[in-house]
Order: structure tokens, then C-alpha cells, then sequence
């Protein structure tokens, strides 16, 4: 049981596996669809399509939503990311991942095959229209979405929300954090050539960048606040290439330091534990410093969440929050991770649990080998 998570039982009842007809109103501003539909998804990243693909195999209608393109997460990766994960631990739908030379799949063929898989089995994905609203209507929900200058809405009977837990990036708040040459996410390394990039963080994704933007000719510094780089929080393969870089010199490195500041030509830091304060020269700064999940429309509908990191509280066994007819799926169960357990790789029983409580069945057990994520 997901610690911090609350577990109660519901009642389980089938659904009719029938679209139900949309219902048009003509008026003075034209004609405005409010399609009716079974199952509402919201969020096309990995977990969201393989929802889809099995409401479709059930015979259950549904309707999806994306605020972006499919796999958007994915999408702002930096060229040719790879997956931490197996090619089998990540795939999707029964639909086998294979790559051109075995190994773990990059963002671009990740993304490849996400679109393979909304193709094969034709999903209609909603994309570039965010959901800007939902409310409860009787016994179902009424949608209203986004797309252009355009407002959509529709109705479902029961809303899945698979938004993830990437969605913004956690700020520090600090001056000089919104100038132009300061970024949240790693860009393509190529920009930084033979320029000073400082580096802030010390976890996975600051140590890839430090690593990928140095074999592209870049001159980086890395800081964070921990007393050097914790074998817990980053990759085993990555890490004593990190340490190696270090020691030669190859990379500079400051430890129990944060910045405090940021201005155009430089960094003010901060020792954390004498609070002494100097400045580092740079040209660019990367704040690779976490993301969080974006919950508010979890809260609108009046889901628990529990402590800082805003835990949904749901059924572990159907996926069904507090909040009857809503349920949650994928790494948004674990609302904002400061350190990840909840994976891709170990989500992918949310369908499962969710189409067997919609079609009335018993809940499935979890593979035992899919229990913990893979590294």
C-alpha cells in the first residue's frame, strides 16, 4: 500500500458498452456539439493511451484530452534522452518497443512509438485542448475544454485523470531565476558550446546534463545542496562517470551550496551551513531542481490530497479516489515525487484496475516482477 494513501472499498457496478449519440444545440452563436460519452480521459502520456487502447478493447466509449501533443512530457526531453527503463518495461498495450540496436529507447524513437500505438488503434486524441473545467452533473461530469479560441464541452459518466507528475517545474523563488539565459528544463547541449553553463541540482537529471552537455564542449560547473553525489538518487551508470569528471578537473563541482541569486553575468551562492556567500561567473544557468504535479483539477473536484506533496486518496484496488466516478491513474497517484518510487514501468495495472472496476470484475493482482520499477 502507497504510504500516506487512503484505501477504502466501493461497490463495483458493470457498464453498458454503448457510445451514447451527441446532442446538438442550435443557436445564435451556430452550432455547439456536447458529446455524451462513457469515460472521460484526461492526460495522453504512456499510461493515458494504454487506458484508451484497453476502454477500447472493453467496448467502453470514452473521450481523451491532452493540453499538448501525445507524450508531452517526453516531447520537451532534451534530443536523444534515453529511458532509464527496459524497452519492455515501458511499452504500452501489448505492443512491442523495439529499437534498431537493442538498447534502451531515446525520447525521439520513445515518441515514434507512441504514435505507432495511437495509429494502430486509432485513437482520437483531443490534443492542444487543455481541460479548463470539470463539474459534477447528476451522476456524471460535464468537461469543458480548450482548443484555440474555441470552448468545448462534453459529458461523461466517469473522469480519469492521468496528468502525470511533471508539470511544472519547482522554483526556488529567487531573483534572476526569469531571465532569458536561466532554464528549468536541459536544452539541446549543442546551444552551450564553449560557453559557462552552471548547473543546479544533484540528482538524475542534473548529472546527465552535466555529463552530456560536457562531451558537447561545454564548460560546466555543478552545484547542489547535498555534500556530494548520493548513490540512492542517481543512476549507477552515470554517477562514477560524474565522480571521474570531477576528480580529473573536467567538471567543477561545489557541494552544500545553493544560489540565492541570479543576474546576467553571474550567480550568487550560498553555503548552506555557514551561509557565506561568493559568486560564480556564467553564462547560462540550468535549475534542474525537480518538477511538480499539477493537481488542481483533483482539487476542483474535491479529491483528498494529502500532505505537501498533495497525495491523491484512492482505492488502491479500482483507482478510484473519494470522489465516486473519478479516478486516477499513472504517476499523478503520487502527486509530487521529491524522491521517485512511482515509475512508468509500475503503473501499468492502473488500466487494468480501472476497466475491471468499470466492467464490474474483480480487481487484477499485480505482476510480481512489475511490483518495483526496474532501477
Amino acid at each position: 500500500m502507497t504510504p500516506g494513501v487512503c484505501r477504502f472499498q466501493k461497490k463495483t457496478s458493470g457498464l453498458q458498452r454503448r457510445a451514447v449519440p451527441a446532442i446538438r444545440i442550435t443557436g445564435m452563436s451556430g452550432e455547439k456539439t456536447h458529446d455524451q460519452h462513457t469515460v472521460a480521459i484526461v492526460g495522453a502520456g504512456p499510461v493515458g493511451l494504454e487506458l484508451a487502447v484497453a476502454l477500447k478493447r472493453a467496448g467502453i466509449d470514452y473521450v481523451q484530452f491532452d493540453k499538448g501533443t501525445v507524450g508531452q512530457t517526453m516531447f520537451w526531453w532534451p534530443p536523444q534522452t534515453q529511458w532509464f527503463s527496459s524497452n519492455e518495461r515501458i511499452a504500452i498495450a501489448g505492443v512491442p518497443l523495439l529499437t534498431t540496436d537493442q538498447r534502451k529507447a531515446t525520447r525521439e524513437e520513445y515518441l515514434a512509438y507512441l504514435r505507432t500505438v495511437a495509429r494502430t488503434f486509432d485513437l482520437k486524441v483531443r490534443t492542444h485542448e487543455p481541460v479548463t473545467d470539470v463539474e459534477r452533473d447528476g451522476e456524471g461530469f460535464v468537461i469543458t475544454s480548450k482548443h484555440g479560441q474555441r470552448t468545448h464541452t462534453c459529458r461523461a459518466r466517469k473522469l480519469v485523470l492521468a496528468v502525470g507528475d511533471t508539470e511544472m517545474p519547482k522554483r526556488l523563488n529567487i531573483p534572476g531565476e526569469d531571465l532569458a539565459h536561466v532554464t528549468h528544463v536541459l536544452e539541446e547541449p549543442h546551444k552551450y558550446f564553449q560557453r559557462r553553463l552552471l548547473i543546479v541540482g544533484g540528482k538524475n537529471s542534473a548529472v546527465e546534463a552535466a555529463l552530456r552537455c560536457w562531451h558537447a564542449g561545454v564548460e560546466v560547473t555543478l552545484a547542489c545542496r547535498a555534500d556530494g553525489i548520493d548513490a540512492k538518487h542517481v543512476k549507477y551508470w552515470l554517477r562514477p562517470e560524474l565522480i571521474g569528471r570531477i576528480k580529473r578537473g573536467e567538471i567543477a563541482a561545489h557541494f552544500g551550496v545553493e544560489p540565492v541569486e541570479i543576474t546576467p553575468t553571474h550567480a550568487v551562492m550560498r553555503h548552506v551551513k555557514t551561509d557565506a556567500r561568493f559568486n560564480l561567473d556564467t553564462d547560462f544557468v540550468l535549475l534542474a531542481t525537480g518538477f511538480v504535479a499539477d493537481m488542481s483539477l483533483l482539487r476542483r473536484l474535491g479529491v483528498e490530497l494529502l500532505g505537501d506533496n498533495e497525495l491523491p486518496t484512492f482505492d488502491e484496488d479500482t483507482m478510484e479516489t473519494n470522489v465516486p466516478g473519478v479516478y486516477v491513474a499513472g504517476t499523478a497517484t503520487a502527486g509530487t515525487q521529491n524522491r521517485y518510487t512511482v515509475f512508468l514501468e509500475n503503473c501499468h495495472i492502473h488500466t487494468d484496475r480501472i476497466v475491471h472496476h468499470l466492467l464490474g470484475k474483480a480487481p487484477p493482482t499485480t505482476p510480481e516482477d512489475r511490483q518495483m520499477p526496474e532501477t
